[in-house]
């Protein structure tokens, strides 16, 4: 029994049939109540796509189950019958939902002998902002509160350790052209320090200063300025 799902991000899952074990009607204490999944994650051009978390969320209990793709884009993970996951798939301080995969409750003597399969085809983010990684007024200083993104952000990297990134430093539209480039490049230059005292290899980060030529929102409103003042990772390979 074949299903394919089609999304944004397409996922297919294959359902296995329930078989019954060999000891006639007796409920054999060893006969497992759950199911193997076996994950498979590309991108669209079938590219594998490796440390990857996708996470199963139980309808049932909130109860999270997740996996981490390896070399070949692979893992696989064991969840109980008789329930429905909800698939996530986590980038940077997010998650996004995808699909649902349900797994029937056995009865009996019943149990998967099949594993279910579930192939993910993704496109992962290429740029993110840090949030909350805020600086002194003015200045190239961080505040305290940045501290904890960046080291999110540090997991992130030791995570994705094939991946190489761009720190963009942007500025509202308050002083100067140039008075903003080069703050824009001594915060990214910051950031970049603290990646490299946390033991991020320098060759994978480059520091880049905008100043205020990229802006996301109108410089017109406090809001518009404060979403144009950030720090953005771009994703280079």
């Amino acid at each position: 029994m074949m299903k394919h799902y089609i999304f944004y991000l397409l996922i297919t899952i294959t359902l296995p049939f329930a078989a019954v074990s060999q000891n006639g009607t007796v409920q054999n204490a060893n006969t497992p109540k759950d199911a193997q999944v076996n994950v498979t994650m590309t991108d669209f051009k079938k590219n594998v796509l490796n440390n990857e978390i996708v996470v199963f969320k139980s309808k049932l209990n909130g109860k999270e189950f997740q996996g981490l793709t390896d070399d070949a884009g692979r893992f696989s993970v064991r969840l109980p019958s008789g329930d429905t996951y909800e698939i996530f798939i986590l980038g940077f301080k997010d998650s996004a939902s995808y699909n649902f995969l349900e797994i029937p409750a056995l009865k009996g003597n019943a149990y998967y002998k099949e594993a279910f399969v579930v192939d993910i085809e993704h496109l992962p983010a290429k740029s993110f902002v840090l949030e909350d990684c805020n600086f002194e007024t003015g200045k190239a200083n961080l505040e305290e509160s940045a501290y904890g993104v960046l080291d999110e952000l540090v997991a992130y990297l030791n995570r994705k350790d094939d991946e190489k990134i761009e720190l963009g430093g942007h500025t509202d539209n308050v002083g100067t052209a140039a008075k903003n480039k080069l703050l824009s490049q001594d915060r990214a230059n910051t950031v970049r320090a603290y990646l490299l005292t946390k033991g991020i290899d320098p060759s994978r980060v480059t520091a880049v200063g905008y100043g205020m030529s990229k802006p996301v929102a109108s410089n017109a409103t406090a809001d518009g300025k404060a979403q144009n003042r950030r720090t953005e990772v771009t994703i280079l390979q």
